[in-house]
Order: C-alpha cells, then sequence, then structure tokens
C-alpha cells in the first residue's frame, strides 16, 4: 500500500537517467520507473563529453515512462527531487542555449591547465576554501581550459551551468544551483557558501554568469510549454534543485552521520563520511563538499572502479562475471606478488595527478590472468583504504562502512577484499538506488513531510567479516603499492 504523499524523484547518472517514485516512508512504488541508458562521447585525446539536448531528451523520456507506469494513477505526488552527477559543466548563451557539451569529470582534457593555477594560487589554500584540490575533474581547470582552447565558446557564453541546472531551465525558464551542486565545482566556499571571487576574477568571471543559489527549501514552479502539457500532473508541483548523486547516495544508504562511512564502487569509486556542523576544517588529500546548507561531506574519489574490472575482464578474455567469482575467491590474497597502479582513467584521492596512467609491476612468466584481474581488485581496496585511513584521522567516530554499487555488489569476494583492505567489517546495502531513495529523502524532508532524512532508516544486507591475518598482508601491500607510486607518479 502506497503511503500518501509521494514525490518523484530524478536520479541523472554519467550512464542512465532514472524516475521513480518513493512514498512518504521512503519507499519505492512498485511499477512506477522509468530508465533511459545513454553513453558518453570519449575521445583519444581524453575527452568524455555529452549533447547537452540529447541528455535532457533522455531524462524526459525517463520521466515519461516512470508517468505512464500503471502504479503511477494511484500516487498523490507532493513534489519533485532531482539528484545529479556532480562536476558537469556546459556553457548556454543569453537565449538558454547549449554554446558547449556536457564536460564530465572523467574528461581530461584540461589536465595541462592544472599546472598553470599551480604556479597562480597556492594550491594548499584553495583547498582548504574550496575543498577541492586543482584538478581536471573541476571547474576552474576546465573553465581555464576553454578560455585558451575553446575559441568563441567561452565569449559567447553568457552562464556556466551543471547539468542538472541547465535540466531545469529548459522545464522553468530559470536556473537555480543547490549549494551541493556548487559546492563540487571548486569554485565554491565550503564555510562561506558563497563563490572565490580570487578564482572567479583569475577566470575573468563573476558570480552573476552562474546559476544563482536557492534560498533554504526554494523551488521551482510551473512549467512552462510544452511541459506543462506533457506532464500536467507535474506542472503545478514544486521542483527542487538537483542534489549531488554522492551526496544523495549517503543519504539514500543510511550513511547520514559521521558513524557511517559509505563506500560506493561504480564505474568509479568514492567513500564518504555525512557531518552535520556550522562550518568544517578541510584535511589535506580529501575533498570535502556539500549536501545542502547544513550538512558537509567529507571523502575521496577513485576515478577506476568497476571501470577496472570490467576493463579486465574484457581485455584479459575472461568472460562473465559470475564465472569469474570462484576463480577470484580460490586466489590467495596478494598471493600474485603484483602492484598495480588502477590508473586507467587517471588518478583523484589522493593524490590527484590526472595525468597519472595504469602500472602492473612484477609480472612474471607464469603470471596468470585471474592472477592479474585479482590483483586489479585488490589496488582498488587499497586505494580505498588509504581514503579510509585519511577520513578516520579526522572523522574518530567512524564505526561502520557501508557498501554499496554495482561495480561492488555483484561480487562477495570483492566485498571480502574490501573489508580485509580496509581492516573492518562491512555492511552491505540493500538499498538498490541510493541516489535517487537519497534525492526522495531530501525532498520529504524540504517539503515538510518528514523531520529529518535520519528518521526513515534504510535497509542493509549481511555483514562481511575481515579476516585479521589477510589485513596485515594487505597493510604490507599498501606499503610496496605506495612505493611504486613514488617512483612513477610522484610524491603527494
Amino acid at each position: 500500500m502506497i503511503k500518501a504523499p509521494a514525490v518523484l524523484t530524478i536520479d541523472i547518472g554519467s550512464s542512465s537517467a532514472r524516475a521513480a517514485i518513493y512514498d512518504s516512508s521512503g519507499e519505492p512504488v512498485p511499477q512506477c520507473e522509468g530508465r533511459v541508458r545513454y553513453e558518453m562521447r570519449v575521445s583519444q585525446d581524453g575527452g568524455v563529453e555529452a549533447d547537452p539536448e540529447r541528455l535532457a531528451e533522455a531524462v524526459e523520456t525517463a520521466i515519461d515512462h516512470a508517468l505512464a507506469c500503471p502504479g503511477t494513477s494511484d500516487a498523490q505526488l507532493a513534489g519533485v527531487g532531482v539528484s545529479c552527477f556532480w562536476h558537469s559543466l556546459l556553457g548556454i548563451d543569453s537565449s538558454g542555449r547549449a554554446t558547449t557539451p556536457v564536460y564530465t569529470w572523467e574528461d581530461t582534457r584540461s589536465a595541462p591547465m592544472v599546472e598553470a593555477l599551480r604556479e597562480q594560487f597556492d594550491e594548499s589554500e584553495v583547498h582548504a576554501r574550496t575543498g577541492c584540490r586543482f584538478h581536471s575533474s573541476y571547474f576552474p581547470a576546465k573553465l581555464l581550459w576553454l578560455r585558451e582552447t575553446g575559441k568563441d565558446s567561452f565569449p559567447r557564453s553568457a552562464r556556466w551551468l551543471g547539468f542538472g541546472e541547465y535540466f531545469l531551465g529548459r522545464l522553468f525558464g530559470r536556473h537555480l544551483s543547490s549549494h551541493s551542486m556548487a559546492s563540487g565545482t571548486g569554485l565554491y566556499l565550503q564555510n562561506a557558501r558563497s563563490w572565490d571571487a580570487e578564482l572567479l576574477d583569475f577566470l575573468d568571471l563573476d558570480a552573476a554568469r552562474f546559476a544563482p543559489f536557492a534560498a533554504p527549501g526554494e523551488s521551482l514552479r510551473g512549467l512552462r510549454a510544452p511541459y506543462d502539457t506533457r506532464w500536467p500532473k507535474l506542472a503545478p508541483l514544486p521542483w527542487f534543485p538537483a542534489l549531488g548523486d554522492g551526496a544523495c547516495s549517503n543519504i539514500g544508504t543510511g550513511c547520514t552521520s559521521p558513524e557511517r562511512l559509505a563506500l560506493m564502487i561504480g564505474t568509479s569509486g568514492a567513500l564518504r563520511v555525512l557531518r552535520e556542523a556550522e562550518r568544517v576544517e578541510i584535511p589535506a588529500g580529501l575533498w570535502c563538499y556539500r549536501a545542502d546548507e547544513r550538512r558537509f561531506l567529507l571523502g575521496g574519489a577513485l576515478s577506476n572502479g568497476g571501470l577496472l574490472f570490467s576493463w579486465l575482464r574484457e581485455r584479459l578474455q575472461l568472460g562473465d562475471p559470475s564465472e569469474l567469482e570462484e576463480k577470484l575467491a580460490a586466489e590467495p590474497a596478494d598471493g600474485h606478488g603484483l602492484t598495480f597502479l588502477p590508473f586507467l582513467a587517471g588518478e583523484r584521492s589522493m593524490g590527484w595527478h590526472s595525468e597519472a596512467r595504469a602500472a602492473i609491476a612484477g609480472l612474471r612468466v607464469s603470471t596468470r590472468a585471474i592472477e592479474i584481474l585479482r590483483a586489479g581488485l585488490e589496488a582498488v581496496a587499497l586505494g580505498c583504504a588509504e581514503i579510509a585511513e585519511a577520513i578516520r584521522s579526522t572523522t574518530p567516530g567512524v564505526r561502520e562502512v557501508v557498501c554499496s554499487g554495482g561495480g561492488l555488489l555483484h561480487s562477495r569476494t570483492w566485498i571480502g577484499i574490501m573489508a580485509d583492505a580496509l581492516a573492518c567489517p562491512v555492511l552491505v546495502s540493500a538499498e538498490e538506488e541510493g541516489s535517487s531513495r537519497g534525492a526522495a529523502l531530501k525532498a520529504l524532508e524540504q517539503l515538510g513531510i518528514i523531520r529529518d532524512v535520519r528518521e526513515i532508516p534504510a535497509h542493509t544486507g549481511e555483514t562481511v567479516p575481515f579476516d585479521p591475518g589477510r589485513a596485515a598482508v594487505y597493510a604490507r601491500a599498501r606499503e610496496r603499492r605506495l612505493e611504486l607510486y613514488r617512483m612513477l607518479v610522484g610524491e603527494r
């Protein structure tokens, strides 16, 4: 039975868009979902981008499918929440038309601009106030790259947006940014909740070139044509500005306090802890974003998570993942003797080297393909262990690690490797769509239907234990990995 009222959520990811309905208890309404998959355009020079029009049309189609589902007619909708992938950037002209593609965090073409930024600014000072290192994932490097190489797109762009603001602007003719989305740009002052004037001056921009911040609880209302007739049920409802998908994932999987560390492995990966505070001191090596005006998100990110698993499986011709589980489980911890730097798509946490590339040391004539795969999965886990250690040093109250993400949950062996590398048990999330559910809970909170997102617990599954002996093996492997890192990539 649907517990009224309900909310529609739109979850815009890097590979698919999902629209779904959740009731006021945070449960998904059966048969009320639409999903559209897509692929980003990838180029040999490091480009990873999307056509804004086509991406928006995919999201719109997902909404169409959700509203056409049989159960939707029984749902009493009260509002719309949106989750969107962080760090996307595109320009629009004065009429709202896109002047650039959507550049994603994976696009590394702006990497050469990172050194220019480091020469101009004290990176540690910028990180302390923005929560972001200089890196191709963030706006400063991308905007500088566009200013230097983007021909006429930079001067033609009246405003710079994330895709979430662009999409809602199509529907309402008005752009509005959450503090959550702005906090992932690298141009936002985390404690002051405003744009960084020094960085904007350097980029020859001002705050008016970005979407204004939404006030607490502010929403967009009144869909414009043709969306008002396309979705009449949604036309009068409040639509809340998009929130960062990572923040929504923490909320949706129940990682809403400093006691719970969220571990997510999809195509990429992240470890995040949510804390409520007036202000925060941002530790070196980690990033800091916001979930909303009062909740900070501290963590680290991996560019290579499930991406590495898929790449190795395909390149080594190892077959279907389900067929590999028994073989992976039979391999001893670090028994291959390999040291693997898994930077297929560059590095984010902890060193933030966009130009870093993958490397394997210790290969022998006898090395087997399954050993290389196991070494790759262990390498991702060792990177997670580094991030977790840094988070625990600033958030000593962490007591549980909750894992989620399709890249990880399909392999019980990989979860066990994670537990051993982290030297702690890992609780498996039973929430299949953490970001979508998190957007729903935030919408329910903003509507006043629930007092706080923490009052509705998330579903969890089994707890995967760790083995102290294997944990000690992985601690030694981390030292070997760090030595190779210093030789090939450099100091952090």
